[in-house]
């Protein structure tokens, strides 16, 4: 990794994801084409294909070596995360959303080197937010990031936004935490989800965490990055796959957050692991936390294949 220039590789993302946001921007969700995959839950658009199109061309003119996992592209039991540098890309995290006109989707196009994401750049455009981050080099927040300097950008702003060190995390009952219901509803694993989901939720006379609350942003993008920024506490996923969290993943942990195993008990996991538990930056209590996140889960395990 010595050789790869990673600053550039974030700058080209940048200007890419400028370019894919304007290209979002422009479609109507009213008028493009949309299709299913998985369920009718789980959505692809005519915006998602072109925008990865130009995604990777951009990229293969940039970094003609790197390998390219796309989310449109993805070929089940083919495409695989490899050892060698990887742009891994999702051109819409949050389809859903998009398609209902709801200003909660990006871009996110991460890059991985040894199956380590090093570079994140997530961009949305209907709020015109870019979070960015580079491995040693932190995590940024950046609002108006495609105006102009002096006419209306906004400041790059370091993360997490309650600056470093990051004030320290409390119990489950404290704890603003995101989860998503995912494409997949039935089965053990959908069984495990929501048995979780009601006992996070549930009064602590009855076993349960007496969660602070739980959100759904619609993106395991958005989702990283408001947890890098420290808006989150927590968030807790199975399901997604690694163009989902490449890019949040980077800037979280450069923001000084935790990617562990969303199955208990599990320290350490991979960037196509597709179950992922993330908690933010924290001058202490972040193992503590995820011990008692793990507790809820119990005895349960979600298991996804690729």
């Amino acid at each position: 990794m010595a050789d790869i220039d990673l600053q550039a590789v974030h700058n080209t993302l940048v200007a890419v994801a400028f370019e894919a946001g304007r290209m979002i921007l422009a479609a109507n969700p009213n008028k493009i084409s949309t299709d299913t995959k998985l369920n009718a839950v789980d959505i692809v658009t005519e915006t998602d294909q072109a925008v990865e199109r130009m995604v990777l061309a951009r990229l293969r003119a940039a970094q003609p070596t790197f390998a390219f996992v796309g989310e449109e592209s993805y070929q089940p039991g083919v495409t695989r995360v490899t050892d060698a540098p990887t742009f891994i890309v999702d051109p819409i995290d949050g389809t859903t959303n998009f398609v209902h006109g709801f200003p909660n989707a990006c871009i996110s196009l991460g890059v991985a080197v040894g199956r380590v994401p090093v570079v994140g750049v997530v961009y949305n455009p209907f709020q015109d937010l870019l979070f960015t981050g580079v491995k040693g080099g932190g995590a940024w927040m950046q609002r108006n990031a495609s105006l102009e300097v002096g006419k209306g950008q906004g400041e790059r702003v370091r993360l997490p936004l309650a600056g470093t060190p990051a004030p320290a995390l409390g119990g489950l009952s404290s704890a603003l935490v995101s989860i998503e219901w995912g494409s997949q509803r039935e089965g053990e694993n959908f069984e495990v989800k929501a048995r979780t989901f009601r006992k996070l939720a549930a009064a602590k006379e009855g076993g349960g965490g007496m969660i602070g609350g739980m959100r759904s942003l619609g993106s395991a993008a958005l989702n990283l990055c408001a947890c890098a920024a420290g808006q989150l506490d927590m968030y807790w996923e199975g399901g997604c796959y690694a163009w989902d969290v490449a890019a949040g993943w980077c800037i979280l942990t450069e923001a000084g957050g935790r990617m562990v195993s969303g199955n208990p008990g599990e320290w350490e996991t991979t960037v196509d692991s597709r179950v992922y538990l993330a908690v933010r930056g924290a001058s202490s209590g972040q193992e503590e936390l995820v011990k008692e996140f793990w507790d809820i889960i119990g005895d349960g395990r979600m298991d996804y294949k690729h």
